[in-house]
């Protein structure tokens, strides 16, 4: 069973910083794209950043030029880190993973437990 267990949430005025983290574990033979999606109070869950397991990255356009996506393949990590946050980044954050647990299984997906960033004067 493969968990992935996020850190780093929490509360930060208009203009800071924060850096989101994912670490996964469990049976892994090897870890394909990651990522992270938010879900805002009384809106659906929608992409946030993904990198592929070799470094190409995408993200969605709210999240361009002030947030960051990186990974660690050698840990089976994932980071996001989020600069000059708005308002309206205020979000539960969820880590997503998508990844194989043999050479021959099926693609698998699993998503945290999620964390929450609060932006807020």
């Amino acid at each position: 069973q493969v968990q992935l267990v996020e850190s780093g949430g929490g509360l930060v005025q208009p203009g800071g910083s924060l850096r989101l983290s994912c670490a996964a574990s469990g049976s892994i033979f090897r870890m394909n794209d990651m990522g992270w999606y938010r879900q805002a109070p009384g809106k659906e869950r929608e992409l946030v950043a993904t990198i592929t397991n070799g470094g190409a990255t995408n993200y969605a356009d709210s999240a361009k030029g002030r947030f960051t996506i990186s990974r660690d393949n050698t840990r089976n990590t994932v980071s996001l880190q989020m600069n000059s946050l708005k308002f309206e980044d205020t979000a539960l954050y969820y880590c997503n993973a998508q990844y194989i647990t043999t050479p021959i299984s099926w693609l698998r997906e699993v998503w945290g437990q999620g964390t929450l960033v609060t932006v807020s004067s």
